[in-house]
């Protein structure tokens, strides 16, 4: 079914009774041409652009539990691209002008609000790294333009701009072309979209091996419903991706941490844009159905849990109780954990491994969801072609051993 006004009149007036399923529920095939690992929002962005920029339909995306039911479903969705240096700003502008257009391209509408995102400065130092952070990214041709205090104070009204605050307000710097969008809509427009063009998509199939062939390279997945052959690997599995990288006898330079984020109750608009703020530590935006939803930074221990520590969650609201004073009388619903992958340089790790057929797209941080597209586009480049995507090129395993590292942890904001 194609989405349409016309498709949206019609189930108006035959109680929706015309839905079929979003994506095929298959069983796996002896064997794949590519098997992706993770059916996240990467994992099937990556197998739809390979379906439809490279015409690699023998593809399966294999998920232990269901889809998007992993980091892309517990984020904060905050899109943006102004990360400090060259090959950062390139990746992560190159989702972002995937953003623009894909609900369009997907016939999904994945509520992409480009709302604009506010990184607020309250020290000397502040002014001066995120006024340095502004001039890189003009330099790269990605809009970002330096407030004035008056500039904050007029763009985001509800902000407490007190001189008497405990951090006061001194500028800002403000992308406007970023923003937010559903994160579980991306997840099932992406795997509506895959499966179309003739993806498997394998849920509730957890992978347990990687089997490989005497000369060392991939032969195919061990799992749940049993073995699956492949010519190549994609591992696309955040957190786990150390775990699942070590059943074929690879080391990931990659810790796992917990990050939480919380909603609050749903209100009136009062937000319209994204506030962060690294010294405070904590960063908010209202989601549609007008909840407040606030992110947190992570825990300072390494685990594989989906509950991190109270105290940084209390930390968290009181941050944006300390930006947003009237917000300290709002409820809070809910919070959740995610596992979160960091590399030692706070970039990701997208292609080739040492071994054979077997490809990683891991150590994204917290910085996953805003490159769900670029990220799965620029991945199946590489599985597609063997050779790494140039925009991928700078981020390979053997930049841990060459030294060229990409050191984005002042661009992360609050998330590092």
């Amino acid at each position: 079914m194609r989405f349409s006004a016309l498709t949206l009149l019609r189930s108006a007036f035959d109680g929706q009774s015309r839905y079929p399923h979003q994506w095929r529920k298959a069983d796996p095939r002896p064997s794949y041409d590519v098997i992706v690992i993770g059916g996240g929002g990467h994992g099937l962005a990556t197998a739809y652009y390979l379906a439809k920029e490279y015409g690699v339909t023998n593809v399966a995306v294999i998920e232990k539990g269901w889809i998007g039911g992993g980091n892309t479903g517990r984020n904060t969705t905050i899109i943006r691209s102004n990360y400090l240096f060259d090959e950062s700003a390139a990746l992560y502008d190159h989702a972002l002008t995937l953003w623009r257009g894909l609900s369009q391209e997907l016939n999904y509408n994945v509520m992409f609000s480009p709302r604009g995102v506010l990184m607020l400065a309250h020290t000397v130092h502040d002014v001066q790294s995120i006024k340095r952070h502004v001039h890189a990214n003009r330099l790269n041709g990605v809009d970002n333009a330096w407030l004035t205090r008056a500039q904050v104070a007029a763009f985001c009204p509800g902000l407490n701009m007190s001189p008497e605050a405990r951090h006061p307000i001194v500028g800002a710097a403000l992308q406007r072309s970023g923003g937010t969008a559903r994160h579980d809509a991306v997840a099932w427009g992406f795997a509506r979209a895959a499966s179309a063009r003739g993806v498997d998509i394998i849920e509730n199939c957890e992978v347990v091996g990687i089997r490989r062939r005497i000369d060392g390279a991939v032969a195919g997945v061990e799992t749940s419903r049993g073995f699956i052959g492949a010519r190549k690997i994609g591992v696309v599995t955040a957190g786990r991706s150390s775990q699942v990288m070590a059943m074929a006898d690879v080391r990931l330079p990659i810790e796992s941490y917990p990050l939480q984020a919380l909603v609050s109750e749903p209100t009136k608009p009062v937000l319209d844009c994204v506030v962060m703020s690294n010294t405070v530590h904590g960063y908010v935006s209202q989601s549609d159905k007008g909840e407040l939803v606030i992110g947190a930074g992570s825990d300072a221990y390494v685990s594989y849990s989906q509950a991190g520590s109270a105290h940084v969650a209390a930390e968290a609201i009181g941050a944006v109780c300390e930006l947003f004073p009237q917000f300290a009388r709002m409820r809070m619903l809910r919070n959740w954990g995610g596992i979160v992958d960091l590399t030692p340089d706070r970039s990701p790790i997208i292609g080739k491994t040492p071994v054979p057929g077997l490809y990683a797209n891991c150590g994204w941080g917290t910085g996953g969801f805003k490159a769900t597209p670029g990220s799965g586009h620029i991945f199946a480049h590489t599985l597609a072609t063997g050779d790494p995507h140039p925009i991928a090129a700078p981020f390979s395993l053997d930049r841990f051993l060459t030294g060229r590292l990409i050191n984005e942890a002042a661009a992360a904001a609050v998330a590092h």
